[in-house]
């Protein structure tokens, strides 16, 4: 009889949970949970059984895709545990330390064993701006901005050079498959990539994917791996099948023979391989480790009702390759999905406001609906129609917290006196000044790279005379950090206080932007130190509050908009799919290859399982598009996606929305009798 705290598991997941613990097996496992199955839940329990069962929690590796979701995860852990350990169960979960993403993970280790590899533990960490704007420094250095036909571009430098190590693929190949407009270039972008290495390295700085690339290269060195590896007895991973081929040849370095390796993912879900993700390390899983794995398949949906899981399942049947499963639910009320075909978008915007409003008011809140498209453009219309109608709404995506601009500069500031040979974030910082341009910044921080105390040059500065006035304040500012005297994080009162007549100079929303910085300052103190701060913020960031929208509603009820890939691992009540038609899902750039087409499906897959009760696919007969080189705007007409094959339309309920898309019309207005303004025009030259 299982333990009580395992009691409202399935036996699949408890299958899950207790094996090679309480059930047996040894080697790795491998969980398929199929949307709406309870993986979250089923992933706390292993861990918390683990621990119950004995395990050491500091020997436990655990890796998510987000901060927030490991802290979510220790929580309940520490929640199913108590069912047995009672008051102990807090700090067996405060001792799982090793818990947090591939990233995090990695600038810990990294730190950790610094001094074996030849790293400076005291390095800093870019972000994806900070690094495109190093990767433009050396770009210009390399006078590859003066070329006579356009160099790419650096964020598109980055992207390259993020893609090729992610995806451990050549040059060539990235160039070929992903980049083929930037083929010409090779040569080029090689020795820029090169110099982007030995820039970071001089300056003390790595990149997001530095931290897994090191890691990567730790694990190839015998003495360490086998160090790394022998201190965690059990490797948990959670959404597998967003991982690339970095992540997972970490993964099987930790564990070559796979025991106490435990992933979950849904391959059925795998939508990201535009950041490089690959379905097909949760599909090569099985076949990965000397010892074989055990497949574990968690098909019980808890979201969603039987009518909108059989369509799901009839969708994501066709695919070519796959773990076989059929989700199945208790929740046999509701009616089928509306496949409903509208003229245009702007009959789609209206028809999908008339819906919302009519759920509104059979007591659905508007949180608990939600539209979702495949590119955030594809929602404008019905943008349009929603401010017209006077129904609030958020859209994911936009700017996030650290993308504003004075947030950047505080942590540029930070960052600076955390490691002072860091030249983007010293750049940017001396750049805020009055009287300090591109050529004397430069200077400076070419002496400060040089020098035994790079502090200690800006100290023993002079300033051009338009920078006299503020110099001394900025000095002793750095000289404040630099020696901890603020203590942490009362430094950053200090950064604010110098920092708000530049804020005052330069944007007219200052109090909005101060009350951020204020934020900012409460996220500090949730972090020991400086350097703590800085590695989790930048692996980690909050979501966006920088903006002023205008004046906050009292009712806070407000309708959620979100592209498909932002709408993973979420759910609501009532949800309706823009532009059901191909050309849009699958998208007309995603339908080159046979993998790209596998993904379009799996994304439709994902959107329709976000609904509980109620889903709406939309099929416009016409929509609007751009298509640069390609005649420009104009309208196309539009067929069904070809996912939605007639032989699976009697799993929908087909409709055609009767109103016309022009206000005031109605589907009884008498036809207009014909005109041939052919002819008409025929007769002008006659």
């Amino acid at each position: 009889m299982s333990a009580p705290h395992l009691a409202r598991l399935n036996d699949d997941q408890r299958r899950a949970v207790e094996f090679g613990i309480t059930a047996p097996g040894d080697g790795p496992l491998l969980v398929i949970a199929g949307a709406g199955s309870g993986k979250t839940n089923t992933l706390a329990h292993r861990v918390a059984h683990l621990i119950v069962n004995g395990a050491d929690p500091r020997r436990i590796l655990l890796m998510t895709f987000s901060r927030r979701a490991a802290g979510e995860m220790a929580r309940r852990v520490e929640r199913i545990a108590a069912n047995v350990l009672g008051d102990k169960a807090a700090a067996m979960t405060d001792a799982l330390a090793w818990s947090g993403t591939f990233h995090g993970i990695g600038a810990r280790l990294l730190r950790d064993y610094a001094p074996s590899i030849g790293l400076d533990p005291a390095f800093t960490i870019h972000d994806r701006e900070d690094s495109a704007d190093l990767m433009n420094l050396v770009r210009h250095d390399l006078a590859l901005s003066a070329k006579s036909s356009r160099f790419p571009a650096k964020g598109t430098c980055l992207a390259i050079y993020s893609r090729i190590v992610n995806a451990t693929m050549p040059i060539e190949e990235a160039l070929r498959d992903v980049f083929p407009w930037c083929a010409m270039w090779k040569d080029e972008l090689t020795a820029l990539f090169a110099a982007y290495v030995e820039t970071k390295q001089a300056q003390n700085v790595l990149d997001y994917d530095d931290l897994l690339l090191y890691w990567a290269a730790l694990m190839g060195e015998a003495e360490i791996a086998a160090d790394l590896a022998g201190r965690f007895d059990h490797v948990l991973v959670d959404e597998y099948q967003d991982t690339n081929r970095l992540q997972a040849s970490i993964l099987i370095a930790l564990k070559p023979e796979g025991a106490g390796l435990t992933v979950v993912g849904d391959d059925a879900q795998a939508i990201y391989s535009f950041r490089a993700a690959t379905v097909r390390n949760i599909l090569d899983f099985p076949q990965s480790f000397t010892r074989p794995a055990t497949l574990v398949t968690l098909e019980r949906n808890y979201r969603s009702t039987a009518p909108i899981l059989a369509a799901s399942n009839a969708v994501i049947a066709r695919a070519s390759e796959r773990f076989a499963k059929t989700l199945w639910t208790e929740r046999q009320s509701g009616g089928r999905p509306r496949l409903v075909t509208v003229r245009d978008e702007a009959g789609q915007a209206l028809y999908i406001v008339d819906a919302i409003l009519e759920a509104r008011e059979r007591g659905v809140p508007l949180k608990e609906q939600s539209v979702l498209f495949r590119a955030s453009h594809h929602s404008g219309p019905l943008e349009v129609e929603l401010t017209r109608r006077n129904i609030p709404f958020v859209k994911f995506g936009g700017l996030k917290f650290l993308d504003a601009a004075h947030v950047k500069d505080v942590l540029a500031l930070l960052r600076l006196a955390e490691n002072p040979r860091d030249r983007v974030a010293g750049f940017r910082v001396l750049m805020l000044l009055p009287g300090i341009g591109p050529a004397t910044a430069g200077r400076l921080l070419g002496a400060m790279a040089s020098a035994a105390d790079p502090l200690a040059e800006i100290a023993a500065f002079t300033p051009p005379a338009r920078a006299a006035e503020d110099w001394p304040g900025f000095a002793a500012l750095l000289g404040a950090m630099r020696t901890r005297a603020a203590g942490w994080p009362g430094e950053l009162e200090g950064i604010r206080a110098w920092y708000q007549p530049y804020l005052e100079q330069v944007h007219e929303d200052a109090a909005v932007r101060m009350a951020d910085l204020a934020q900012l300052e409460q996220i500090a103190a949730g972090y020991a130190s400086r350097e703590r701060f800085l590695t989790e913020l930048t692996l980690d960031p909050p979501a966006a509050v920088s903006d002023e929208s205008g004046v906050p509603y009292k009712d806070e009820d407000y309708l959620i908009l979100s592209t498909i890939h932002s709408a993973k691992g979420q759910e609501w009540r009532q949800v309706f799919v823009l532009n059901v038609v191909d050309g849009c899902i699958p998208s007309d750039l995603g339908t080159g290859t046979s993998s790209e087409i596998e993904e379009e499906r799996r994304l439709l897959y994902v959107a329709m399982t976000r609904a509980k009760d109620d889903l709406h696919l939309v099929v416009p007969q016409r929509f609007y598009v751009t298509q640069q080189g390609r005649g420009g705007d104009r309208h196309l007409y539009a067929s069904r996606t070809r996912f939605i094959p007639e032989a699976i339309t009697g799993l929908f309920e087909t409709t055609t929305w009767p109103r016309m898309a022009s206000a005031g019309a109605s589907a009884a207005t008498p036809p207009v009798a014909p005109v041939d303004l052919k002819a008409r025009m025929r007769g002008m030259w006659r």
